[in-house]
């Protein structure tokens, strides 16, 4: 057991793990030694500076045990390469995961950090011989180097986004094939992202790459949302001054509501 806050002069959110897993989730850390619904994702399953994510908030319309595995920074390789994670999950009655974006997994072009999916590590000789005018030293975060590649507007961008959906499709189902309880993923479609301070999104998941993972799933549960920094839920969050461009860009506590309203109804539905 092991516990950290993450605190940029604001309030503390305290973190957890479990059993094997390297990853660290929204704390505070529960017992695992009663049924529960497993919920994992990514920063909107933790619920940065909101004070109840929606899987506390599902609990309570549930009135059954969700633990919260929500992870910051981690993507499609966190969630699918973490053995100690996948135990959790097929300990767990029902599995709610949160769909991840593209960017955050290794692959033939870029390498990731192996829980901050966010990070950049390094090129492989496969991008570097794509873009031999690219310097990609000062390049720490991979959605700016998927903004920087694009903004070449050329047609070598569609190499490396292709490579992304092909290994999305092959992660996620391979993770979908070893998960015992029945999957109710979330997909959240996050409107007003451009509005904020933080870059462009290069590449996309689309409704084909959805379909391909619908028959290893019991529910697929769509819903759009939108940041804070473009609705009104910005004043309801809790964070510092200094946090506020980050906050901008989280999910406010009345949308956590609206997602736990849905997925208690697409959970219902399966009936477990």
């Amino acid at each position: 057991m092991s516990y950290q806050s993450i605190n940029a002069d604001g309030p503390a959110e305290t973190t957890c793990s479990y059993g094997a897993s390297l990853l660290h989730f929204r704390g505070p850390q529960r017992a695992l030694n009663s049924s529960y619904v497993a919920c994992l994702g990514g920063e909107e399953t933790f619920g940065r500076f909101v004070e109840d994510p929606f899987p506390t908030i599902l609990e309570r319309r549930l009135d059954r045990r969700c633990l919260n595995l929500g992870s910051l920074f981690c993507g499609v390789e966190a969630l699918t390469q973490d053995a100690g994670l996948l135990d959790i999950v097929n300990a767990a009655d029902v599995c709610v995961l949160q769909m991840p974006g593209l960017l955050g997994q290794s692959n033939r072009f870029y390498r990731v950090h192996p829980r901050r999916n966010d990070r950049f590590v390094t090129p492989t000789p496969d991008l570097i011989a794509l873009y031999p005018e690219e310097d990609f030293t000062d390049i720490h975060f991979v959605r700016h180097l998927l903004t920087r590649l694009k903004a070449r507007s050329d047609a070598r961008i569609e190499l490396v986004e292709q490579e992304l959906r092909t290994g999305w499709i092959e992660r996620l189902s391979t993770f979908l094939d070893k998960v015992r309880p029945p999957v109710v993923m979330l997909r959240l479609e996050v409107e007003g992202a451009a509005a904020t301070s933080m870059p462009y999104e290069p590449a996309a998941v689309d409704s084909q790459m959805i379909e391909a993972l619908r028959p290893r799933c019991a529910e697929v549960t769509t819903l759009g949302v939108q940041v804070s920094g473009v609705s009104d839920e910005l004043e309801d969050m809790l964070f510092g001054t200094l946090q506020q461009p980050m906050a901008e860009h989280m999910i406010g506590p009345a949308t956590h509501r609206r997602i736990a309203e849905a997925l208690a109804h697409a959970i219902n539905d399966v009936g477990v």
